[in-house]
């Protein structure tokens, strides 16, 4: 019974610091000072490339190829490119952090 309750600290104990980790990085990744006008601008960027404009062209932009390419007017891979497309601009975000953890993960 001992045993248990001293894996069941380490557990706890580990899954307290796991949780700790993203709050040490956000406090590391403090932007420089004067750089809040270009912060604001890369945020107006991303809000405008995953906004609403950018999710009703992807809808547009799939179905059109998706009728082309039923039709035969274009070439299968070209449509598939689009479509991938739409899921690397949509998911930017994740794979960024992704690259991220996994670079302090291997580099810490």
């Amino acid at each position: 019974m001992k045993r248990v309750s001293h894996l069941l600290r380490l557990s706890m104990a580990s899954n307290a610091l796991l949780l700790a980790i993203p709050a040490i990085a956000q406090t590391l990744d403090a932007d420089p000072q004067g750089a809040g006008v270009i912060v604001g601008a890369a945020r107006w960027i991303q809000g405008t490339l995953l906004g609403a404009f950018a999710t009703t062209a992807a809808v547009v932009a799939v179905g059109v190829v998706g009728l082309l390419m039923l039709t035969g007017r274009v070439n299968w891979r070209h449509g598939a490119v689009v479509i991938l497309g739409c899921f690397i601009l949509f998911g930017a975000a994740s794979i960024v952090a992704g690259i991220q953890s996994a670079a302090t993960l291997s580099g810490g």
